[in-house]
């Protein structure tokens, strides 16, 4: 996997970029959030390995800076921090894991690989939950393997939010990939009442609702 990690801690950041790229991942390395922000504007990587406290701009906001700039990538958090209100800033923002400090460095490929086995897995036909899976060549949502009747702007809805599993979807990205044919913007109240309308129409509620933030359809387990 392609990988950009930032970590401020020169000894730490040099055994991690070591060990993952002797196993066959290329790492770009850094130490600074700003340095980091100017790489992302330029490239595109699989996975982000952040640190939360970092010199400049802080892995957190850089993950809300991709997120404003609709560039979704996953990212694993590593980071000596507890505080519950920062770990829920962090999976609010969609981040994929969690590695508290000090940690194994073979835990930490583990971590990887559940993503790349995660990112390998067929593009086009998704599972959402245990009954429910959808196939994004056909806009087809399926229960059990029979296909389910829904409005155009419903399937829209579960196939932007299946693109982008794992990760929370705000308002604005909602208008600018679901309601992008209207002239005029929707506000959050007609999209929220929409979801609603879809989560009451399934068997199993797949749709997480992320209060103040969006909305998300989780990664199930394999």
């Amino acid at each position: 996997m392609k990988i950009l990690l930032l970590e401020d801690d020169i000894l730490l950041n040099e055994s991690i970029t070591k060990y993952l790229t002797a196993i066959g991942h290329v790492i770009t390395s850094v130490r600074d959030g700003n340095i980091c922000l100017q790489i992302l504007e330029n490239e595109k990587f699989d996975l982000l390995v952040f640190d939360i406290n970092v010199p400049n701009v802080d892995g957190l906001t850089i993950l809300e800076t991709l997120h404003a700039q609709k560039k979704i990538m996953p990212v694993i958090f590593i980071s000596t921090l507890i505080d519950i209100e920062d770990i829920s800033r962090a999976f609010e923002l969609g981040c994929y894991d969690y590695l508290k400090k000090p940690f194994h460095l073979k835990e930490l490929n583990l971590r990887i690989d559940r993503i790349s086995k995660t990112a390998k897995k067929d593009m086009h036909h998704k599972r959402l939950s245990p009954s429910y899976s959808f196939d994004c060549d056909t806009m087809t949502l399926y229960f059990h393997e029979e296909p389910q009747v829904l409005s155009k702007r419903q399937l829209q809805i579960i196939e932007f939010l299946t693109r982008n599993r794992g990760f929370v979807c705000g308002f604005d990205m909602f208008r600018e990939n679901v309601w992008n044919d209207f002239d005029m913007d929707v506000d959050d109240a007609t999209i929220r009442t929409e979801i609603n309308r879809l989560k009451n129409n399934l068997k199993e509620d797949f749709i997480v609702n992320i209060r103040g933030i969006g909305y998300m359809i989780k990664v199930p387990s394999a």
